[in-house]
């Protein structure tokens, strides 16, 4: 066990946010924590990290017991970090145990030509152990490994912190936890700001993580893929269930569905026996048997009644004017940022058509001009090129950070100052249709939660009565609920729409083709986001096995190379020992020449016939085999 905690409550004036709440943490857990915004997913992490207490109920004591040593990561929605720092300086600091033992190792290194003591060479020998078995030598490459997969290339390294935008510096604290390794990683919402290529990445180093994972997320595939286990926090209480998300969302059906089944049963069987009581009490014959039943109602544990499902959001998208079946021409359009020296040109020469109820989803990664390019569609922003779309056109529009709304003005007035023609009732009706209702609608939509402000521009973008949407990350800050219930409006509407997105389900549900910004350039793709996804995934298999077999065959040719250079290196040694071997022999006959030839001159051999001519004979053979062997001898030269 790692972590664990029981009966936990927690208040916020008359909210009783978590009504006891128990939930365990084992090591190698994969746990996805969901509810509709609000629910409290963020005050119990807080609680489970330390950064917040929980409140005692009645007899009911919290209780929050931690594993010795335990280390905890926690990324939250605002993470933060120094500044000041660079980016390898602030990533190092992950390591800041080993690069403390490696500095301890480098001063005792350097006196050990002096001598050590028995102290200090015991020391070394366990940081070294330590060292080693913390994988300290490699730890530039975990960090630039992390950087690379998450979007940073080299050039950031060296950048001070306070430089890069909150979305980046979010990645940024999310690269430092997986180099700090901690035993529980407890993520909140950290698919926030990524694109599908670093989304992907985390997917597949997340799955090979050693520790505990708790994860909250509104990305239902990277729910699925990750998650062994989810948690549902609804009206305060826990609930978990086995499985990944689809899991989760059949279970939860099913669970329901039985505790109806079961509530309305014992329903009906109290009634029968109170009736029974009722009828039957005041009869003399019948008293005891009424009272026998009485006591069996006593005995009853009632089954509380299912909670009714909450009323959610009703999004409906409507328009009157039916446009051209040719919407818009785009032609040659240049996407810029930035303004005089600052300014930067993202993309050149994009040129595209819309015809009237396309569904069209505009991916990229980050930076790419995705947002540039609907305001550019919107004559927002200044641009070379042509965008005309027909008569009759009008847009609806979603912007991803609220860019439109005024902070100051409250819920209510924002909408009744756009739409001053609406009585106060059909404000009110309008605001709680997207659920925005009680003192929620008086408060400044510069204080209100993100999702909140999504769901008034949701009720504006329905009075605006648009045949085309253009949306920008439209279901960001959004609960699984309501992105739903808007992936339904947007399926149901018979319009045009164009959108930004990094919400997987909602481009598959709803994008029938996709505009891809990549590589400086435009690219079309007539489909669903599934089959891009699986085209991608084809192709990249195909190029990584072009690639395995691009190495193995120069891998087999390095390998017969060097066979051939071995077996080459085995000739030329016996070429040279053969060569010795002859040379030595000529030397040898050559002295036996001589010694031969000196014979000669001797009386006893000049007198003696036989004798004569055994050593004639002998000399003949000396010289045949020297010619022999030199003929050998330039012929090992040549192939030398």
């Amino acid at each position: 066990m790692l972590l664990s905690c029981s009966q936990i409550h927690k208040f916020y004036q008359d909210n009783h946010v978590l009504r006891s709440v128990s939930l365990t943490v084992e090591n190698q857990d994969r746990i996805g924590l969901v509810g509709d915004n609000g629910c409290g997913k963020s005050t119990l992490l807080r609680i489970l990290t330390g950064q917040e207490l929980p409140d005692g109920f009645e007899r009911e004591e919290p209780a929050i017991a931690r594993a010795p040593r335990l280390r905890i990561g926690y990324l939250a929605q605002n993470a933060g970090l120094d500044g000041s720092r660079t980016v390898l300086e602030e990533m190092n600091d992950a390591f800041a145990h080993l690069n403390a033992a490696r500095e301890t190792m480098r001063a005792l290194e350097a006196r050990m030509e002096q001598g050590l003591t028995d102290e200090e060479t015991d020391e070394y020998a366990r940081l070294s152990a330590f060292f080693e078995t913390n994988d300290g030598y490699t730890t530039d490459v975990r960090i630039r490994t992390v950087l690379y997969g998450m979007g940073f290339g080299e050039e950031t390294l060296a950048r001070q912190i306070s430089g890069f935008s909150g979305g980046e510096k979010t990645r940024l604290a999310l690269c430092k936890l997986l180099l700090e390794s901690p035993d529980l990683l407890i993520l909140d919402e950290p698919t926030n700001h990524l694109d599908f290529q670093t989304v992907g990445w985390l997917e597949d180093y997340l799955k090979g993580w050693r520790g505990a994972l708790l994860i909250v997320s509104h990305d239902r595939f990277f729910l699925d893929r990750l998650c062994t286990s989810i948690c549902e926090l609804e009206r305060g209480e826990l609930t978990r269930y086995k499985g990944n998300y689809t899991a989760f969302t059949k279970l939860r059906a099913e669970s329901r569905e039985r505790q109806q089944k079961e509530y309305e049963a014992q329903q009906r069987e109290i009634a029968k026996l109170e009736d029974y009581v009722a009828r039957n009490k005041v009869r003399a014959s019948t008293a005891k048997s009424a009272k026998s039943r009485e006591k069996q109602l006593e005995k009853i544990e009632r089954i509380d009644k299912p909670y009714a499902a909450q009323k959610t959001a009703k999004l409906s998208f409507t328009y009157s004017v039916t446009p051209p079946i040719d919407l818009l021409e785009v032609r040659n359009i240049d996407l810029t940022v930035g303004h005089g020296a600052q300014q930067k040109t993202l993309m050149e020469n994009l040129s595209f058509t819309v015809r009237r109820g396309d569904k069209i989803g505009i991916i990229g990664e980050n930076g790419a001009g995705k947002s540039t390019l609907l305001k550019v569609l919107r004559n927002i922003l200044p641009h070379k090129g042509l965008v005309k779309w027909a008569a009759g056109t009008r847009l609806g529009c979603f912007e991803q950070e609220s860019e439109s709304l005024n902070p100051y003005a409250t819920v209510f007035d924002e909408l009744h100052d756009r739409y001053p023609a609406l009585s106060d009732f059909e404000v009110r009706s309008l605001l709680g249709q997207v659920r925005l209702t009680g003192e929620n609608v008086f408060k400044e939509t510069g204080v209100i939660s993100g999702g909140e402000r999504a769901k008034l521009c949701f009720a504006i973008l329905m009075m605006e009565h648009g045949n085309v949407l253009l949306l920008d990350e439209p279901t960001n800050h959004l609960d699984l609920t309501t992105k739903e219930i808007l992936e339904q409006a947007l399926a149901e509407f018979d319009g045009t729409i164009l959108f930004v997105s990094h919400d997987r389900y909602l481009l598959d549900r709803i994008a029938d083709q996709l505009l891809i910004l990549a590589d400086g350039g435009l690219s079309t793709f007539k489909g669903r986001f599934s089959a891009y996804q699986e085209q991608i995934r084809r192709r990249t298999e195909a190029e990584q096995a072009a690639a395995a077999e691009e190495k193995q065959r120069k891998a087999a040719e390095s390998q017969k190379s060097a066979y051939r250079s071995k077996e080459q290196r085995a000739q030329e040694v016996k070429r040279r020992a053969e060569q010795k071997r002859m040379e030595q022999e000529i030397d040898a006959l050559q002295a036996e020449q001589d010694t031969l030839q000196a014979s000669l001159s001797d009386e006893a051999i000049a007198s003696d016939y036989e004798k004569m001519q055994q050593v004639c004979n002998r000399l003949e053979e000396i010289r045949q085999r020297q010619d022999d062997l030199l003929e050998q001898l330039i012929l090992l030269e040549e192939q030398a």
